[in-house]
């Protein structure tokens, strides 16, 4: 491999993240992350450092009783150097220490986190820091007070907890230390809007929210990616509420046990956090078929660009769709929001498309080999889940064997990086051809 390949920010992003996914194999495979000291295995350490890195929460050991709070705090810090990206901390370490972002410093970071304009990168960069440590401080005050005022928990466990779920909702983790997760909060208004609110302003991008903040009484004035992000967003989690609300209202082991708002709250819950949260109220295991394709459409997609989430993102999405729409339509170029969209735009998001499902689609097949006993639906929904960095599971993840719990691991790891990683190796490889071949037409469709 060459050394201008090695150097590749694309490459780095991917050699900081199995870095820090070894680092915290080995802290928790000693004895003192281990509750009572009994033993874990070095496998089962490594799948819940790449889950956590990976800000995916899939597990195949339950957090609370297996970890002990050396464990869960080694947990926590690699979900928040997880979602707020390696490349990323070194960059505001860089800032502060040094007082300026370097070149290569700034390429790096903007691979992470799916930028190439180093003047947006430098801007970008100085905000997002503070911003995650305000947002996840409110968070846990919120849930904190909940958990020892509402829930009768101690002052100290009960900030331990808020604490935990605050960085977990935020970076899109779905990690709990709590029993049961949050299915007893199910009609707990409270805890599942404090706890989905988290986890949407984490996934709906950092650029989109400063954008906001900044331009909220100007919506005339929001980007293109702004509108299109919220209105995705918004179609998206409707879409999703509505669907597993008509496939689930009758279901006693899902929503057909709460009162008709109560199930409106748990739908939208479930809607949000398929797009890479991670977090339930309901039990996934007893979500009827449908609801499970609903999931699996919802995981794939995924969150928003530049945002603590997974997927193929909420912008891909939409420009494929309306790509599609505009050659059914005859157009020439597909549009949004009255823009075009570039070609180079329209191509990276079909690539990306065509990337992810064919991952998605490979290693279901894989499991589905190797597992031919397990359900294949399921084994799709486990993938889909693995891919997006989603975390919910119907109970799988536990059964499966060491060569599909490597395929799982292969796609968290993908769900990650994979994605920004190809989509930015695209902008900075870019050069412009000083040749072209003969045109002929090819017969499609």
């Amino acid at each position: 491999m060459s050394e201008q390949r090695i150097r590749h920010p694309g490459v780095l992003v991917v050699a900081g993240f199995a870095a820090l996914i070894l680092v915290g194999t080995e802290l928790l495979s000693l004895s003192i992350a281990h509750e009572n000291r009994q033993p874990v295995s070095w496998s089962d350490a490594f799948f819940t450092a790449v889950s956590a890195v990976t800000v995916t929460g899939l597990g195949v050991v339950d957090t609370a009783p297996t970890w002990s709070r050396f464990g869960e705090f080694v947990i926590l810090v690699l979900i928040q150097i997880g979602g707020l990206g390696i490349m990323t901390l070194a960059g505001f370490l860089g800032i502060i220490f040094t007082r300026r972002l370097g070149l290569r410093t700034g390429m790096r970071v903007g691979a992470e986190i799916g930028f190439t304009d180093l003047g947006t990168v430098r801007n970008l960069l100085q905000k997002l820091v503070v911003f995650v440590a305000i947002s996840e401080i409110v968070f846990a005050v919120l849930l904190s007070a909940s958990f020892v005022l509402v829930e009768g928990e101690g002052l100290v466990h009960g900030t331990y907890l808020g604490v935990f779920h605050s960085i977990s909702a935020f970076n899109n983790a779905g990690f709990s230390i709590l029993d049961g997760g949050l299915e007893r909060y199910a009609d707990d208004w409270f805890i599942s809007l404090v706890v989905a609110f988290a986890f949407i302003v984490g996934g709906i991008g950092f650029p989109v929210v400063f954008e906001l903040y900044e331009r909220w009484r100007s919506p005339q004035r929001w980007s293109l990616h702004t509108k299109v992000t919220l209105a995705m967003t918004f179609t998206l989690l409707t879409f999703g509420t509505a669907m597993l609300a008509v496939v689930e209202w009758s279901n006693d082991a899902t929503l057909g046990s709460l009162s008709p708002p109560d199930k409106m709250l748990a739908a939208f819950f479930q809607s949000a956090t398929a797009r890479t949260a991670g977090f339930n109220t309901v039990p996934i295991g007893e979500l009827r078929p449908a609801s499970l394709l609903v999931f699996i459409l919802l995981m794939v997609v995924g969150a928003s660009s530049a945002s603590t989430g997974g997927g193929i993102k909420t912008s891909t999405f939409a420009v494929v769709i309306r790509s599609t729409l505009a050659e059914f339509r005859g157009d020439r170029q597909a549009t949004l929001f009255n823009r075009r969209v570039p070609r180079s735009v329209e191509r990276q998001a079909l690539s990306l498309v065509v990337a992810a499902l064919g991952g998605v689609g490979t290693a279901a097949f894989t499991l589905a080999y190797l597992e031919p006993d397990l359900p294949a639906l399921e084994l799709l929904f486990e993938t889909a889940s693995a891919f997006g960095t989603v975390g919910v599971s119907t109970g799988l993840t536990t059964e499966l064997g060491g060569p599909a719990r490597l395929v799982i691991i292969g796609l968290m790891f993908l769900g990650r990086v994979g994605p920004i990683t190809f989509g930015t190796a695209i902008l900075l490889r870019a050069q412009p051809k000083r040749y072209g071949f003969a045109e002929e037409a090819l017969i499609v469709g």
